[in-house]
């Protein structure tokens, strides 16, 4: 168990005292056991330490160390937990090392793992340790050279970083290939795979000229399912070039698909290994967002070649750098490529119905981080979603030019180099000569902000004035930050008025960003004629809680009238919000559950809006999740929020009938294509609403839309629509599901989600019944995360009021826990809510954090985690 010793901290940041020019690995692969030899060509750092002693990270068995060719014995070095310190080593010296590996063995998943009889890495954060002994940081980049021999025939891919420079045979068995890497990189981006594997080719002229290869590997099998991950690939690759200007700089990019996984991907320098849910797809195996999933993290792990390879991270509290600045280009990529309004809302509705609670909750940390136990527990939608928020915020204050200037710059000074966030902000102010120094502020506070807005109309002057205050609740000296709020002004008719702040000689139309810089700060528009209604936040400008008081009437305008698409959909919500809490006290005070006919006219409004963007209208339709309204109140009485929201749909299921029914008829669609995505998804809402009513024709109809459907998006929500029945239809469109994909790992994911979100008395038993499925393995981080992690997000079934579901899941944390602790830490996080519940509902789940935290042999990621949690 960890304690307070291990805490890594920002401040105490040193630089290596060694650096490592060149490595030379040599890998003799066997699952049952490999050997790796590594030679190092290292010197001492000018500057560096001089008391001759080396340091280096490790937990591989060793074998035998060599210095400058002489062997050590144990007397030059000791070897305590997982560090190898080496005494008296010259300033410039080869070190040659060689260990022995168990890839069968090793179900971390991290380092060299075996899966399905081939061999994978993984190697960020502190992997590489695990398969040789090393300065495993971020900021020692060395030159990699590896080769790899294997048994032909039990492994017949041999793959690494870089270009194929040789390949040949040792014997009638065994055979080599030889990669190197010309670009320096950190040993968290080394990567080798091994095994037998099919391959999908093609290539890429890079707008210089450049052919480069291109190659998708999976197991024979899903070979068939790669078509739309290389098609996705080629886009990235082409739309970097035209909006960043970036070209790839290898001879080949190639991309592995391994089920066994922890992570969604990596980027390894030329040599992608990738969760197979990223890879493969194929319409009777995919729903459109899983297409839409592959598009974006291929595209996420391409963008990575410059964003994170080319410049690296100095440390692991850097690694917003890269990963918060590479989301930003692919929520872009996406953006550029589909529906920029629907892509917008959509990671707007991620960020908070994940980050949001995270900011607000025990585990709240800045996106550079001032300390952590474990690393791998900063893979967190902090770091990554609210990080790509604060890269937004810079495109949004220096535009799309200023945004570029400040990208060249960042390269021009940082290539081949690992740096800091600070080194990306000041590229960013230098390129447009404006201070940023208070922008700073994001990267160092946790918490999400509020801005509570006032405003004044002043008939006689024409003037209309806002005053903007902003706090972040629960979290201590905290200084004000510089908040870009873009914003417009709605007139009566509908249209955005000139927008001319006091002083000033000339006016704008649309939307205008203010820099919100102080505690309190007032803004007065000019030439106003008649009072508007404010739009605030377009596009969702900052990460941060708005608190304006808008009237319900002002409110149903903007959800007709708004320009900015975002903000549309912001009114319909906030709309929904006020429902809900209305309702939440009615619930409390016993009274009955009337739906303001508001909603209900809104509802119809979009419903019947023939004008509208399919996929659009689907979200404007789309209610607060169970989620989202948890996070509204305080001591929650999750059982409440179920049979509110029920009531809320049900009723909207009533009176909009009709319209529910006309929008199921008018959306079907005939033949798959990929450009209905968004009639499919409104269709299937239609019909999950249907379902709700008393009739039995619409579960008649599910029926009958799971058994034709062509596509794996309408089988779901055709099973989505029949998720909470107790029927017959039910029951027979699951099993006939199970019977046809039970081979299918990824199509059997969505099984075991659907039976784990099903809001009915049984699917806590119907989950525990699930962990003996046949399909099932708790050491596959997928079926782990399908079964358990939604079973977690379930508000009705996982806060039973016995805390039978609490315990159910402290047991399966544990049980993983004793050989993957990085998905553990995932899985437990479902009790970082804990205090917003009523008191009898937080002392049952405080029981089982205890539990597990008394546990001997608990591992630093799960006790970061829970020991944070009952630290509240």
């Amino acid at each position: 168990m960890s304690t307070q010793r291990d805490i890594k901290y920002l401040a105490d940041y040193q630089a290596p005292d060694f650096l490592i020019d060149k490595v030379d690995l040599t890998f003799d692969v066997g699952e049952m056991a490999t050997r790796v030899k590594s030679r190092l060509v290292m010197r001492r750092k000018l500057g560096g330490g001089q008391e001759g002693a080396l340091v280096l990270d490790g937990s591989a068995r060793l074998v035998s160390l060599l210095l400058d060719g002489d062997r050590l014995d144990a007397s030059r070095y000791s070897l305590q937990g997982e560090t190898l310190t080496i005494t008296d080593v010259p300033d410039s010296f080869i070190l040659e090392v060689e260990t022995e590996l168990e890839p069968a063995a090793n179900t971390s998943l991290m380092g060299l793992y075996a899966s399905g009889g081939n061999l994978f890495t993984q190697c960020e954060p502190e992997g590489f340790r695990k398969i040789t002994y090393y300065l495993d940081r971020p900021d020692v980049m060395a030159k990699f050279t590896t080769t790899i021999i294997a048994d032909r025939q039990a492994y017949p891919v041999l793959l690494s970083n870089g270009n194929k420079v040789g390949e040949g045979t040792l014997d009638k068995k065994r055979h080599w290939v030889k990669w190197v890497d010309p670009y320096k990189k950190p040993a968290y981006l080394f990567a080798l795979v091994a095994g037998r594997l099919s391959v999908l080719k093609d290539s890429f002229t890079t707008r210089s000229g450049r052919a480069v290869a291109l190659e998708v590997w999976t197991e024979p099998a899903d070979l068939d399912k790669s078509h739309y991950a290389m098609a996705s690939l080629k886009h990235a690759m082409q739309w970097d070039e035209q909006r960043f200007g970036l070209e790839y700089d290898l001879d080949i990019y190639m991309i592995v698909a391994v089920g066994d996984f922890n992570m969604g991907a990596m980027e390894n320098k030329g040599l992608n290994i990738f969760n197979t849910k990223y890879v493969l797809a194929r319409q009777d195996t995919a729903t459109d967002a899983d297409f839409e999933g592959v598009e974006a993290v291929i595209g996420h792990e391409y963008f990575h070649n410059w964003t994170g390879n080319r410049v690296t991270c100095r440390d692991w509290f850097q690694l917003s750098l890269k990963e918060g600045l590479t989301v930003f280009r692919d929520q872009e990529f996406s953006a550029d490529l589909g529906s920029r309004a629907v892509k917008r809302i959509e990671d707007v509705k991620s960020l908070r119905a994940l980050q949001f609670p995270e900011d607000a909750g025990p585990t709240a940390h800045p996106i550079r981080p001032a300390s952590y136990i474990e690393m791998n527990n900063f893979y967190t939608m902090t770091v990554y979603e609210k990080g790509a928020e604060v890269v937004r915020m810079y495109h949004t204050l220096l535009g799309e030019a200023g945004f570029q200037k400040g990208m060249a710059l960042y390269f021009k000074r940082h290539d081949g180099q690992a740096v800091t966030c600070d080194d990306f902000r000041a590229a960013m102010a230098d390129a447009n000569g404006m201070d940023l120094d208070q922008f700073a502020l994001w990267y160092s506070q946790a918490g999400t902000p509020v801005l509570k807005v006032s405003s004044q109309y002043h008939a006689a002057d024409r003037v209309y004035s806002l005053t903007v205050t902003q706090h972040t609740p629960g979290q201590a000296d905290v200084l004000p930050l510089h908040i870009p709020l873009a914003l417009g002004l709605v007139g009566r008719d509908g249209q955005d008025l000139p927008l001319q702040l006091e002083g000033e000689d000339v006016a704008t139309v649309g939307t205008r960003v203010l820099d919100v810089k102080a505690q309190s700060q007032s803004f007065r528009f000019t030439g106003i004629d008649s009072e508007p209604v404010p739009s605030l936040l377009r596009g969702f400008s900052a990460p941060v809680k708005l608190d304006y008081n808008w009237r319900d009437d002002e409110l149903a305008f903007l959800m007709a009238n708004d320009s900015d698409s975002f903000c549309r959909w912001e009114a319909g919500q906030k709309l929904s919000e006020r429902v809900f809490v209305r309702l939440l006290g009615d619930a409390l005070a016993g009274r009955e559950l009337r739906l303001p006919e508001s909603l209900v006219a809104a509802m119809r409004t979009i419903l019947t809006d023939l004008t509208l963007d399919a996929a659009f209208k689907a979200l404007m339709l789309s209610l607060p999740g169970e989620a989202d309204i948890l996070e509204m109140v305080d001591e929650a009485d999750p059982a409440h929020i179920h049979a509110v929201r029920e009531s809320v749909l049900t009723q909207l299921a009533k009176s909009l009938r009709g319209e529910w029914h006309e929008t199921l008829k008018l959306n079907q669609t005939r033949s798959y294509r990929p450009q209905d995505a968004g009639q499919r998804q409104l269709k299937n809402l239609a019909l999950a609403m249907l379902c709700r009513l008393p009739d039995a024709w619409p579960v008649e109809s599910a029926k009958a839309q799971y058994l034709v459907a062509d596509n794996m998006s309408d089988q779901i929500g055709a099973l989505n629509a029949l998720r909470d029945h107790d029927s017959e239809a039910r029951r027979e469109c699951l099993e006939a599901f199970d019977r046809q994909w039970r081979q299918e790992a990824l199509v059997m994911d969505k099984y075991f989600a659907f039976i784990a979100s099903a809001q009915r008395p049984d699917t806590l038993q119907q989950v525990q019944a699930a962990l003996a499925h046949p399909a099932f393995s708790l050491k596959n981080p997928n079926k782990a995360r399908s079964l358990l992690g939604t079973f977690g997000r379930n508000m009705a079934a996982f806060h039973a009021s016995d805390g039978s579901a609490y315990r159910f899941m402290a047991d399966q944390v544990l049980a993983v826990d004793a050989f993957n602790p990085q998905v553990a830490s995932r899985l437990v996080q479902v009790f970082n809510r804990m205090q917003k519940l009523e008191p009898k509902r937080r002392a049952l789940m405080r029981a089982e954090l205890a539990r597990i935290l008394a546990q001997p042999e608990l591992s630093r990621d799960v006790y970061e985690i829970v020991s944070k949690n009952l630290d509240v």
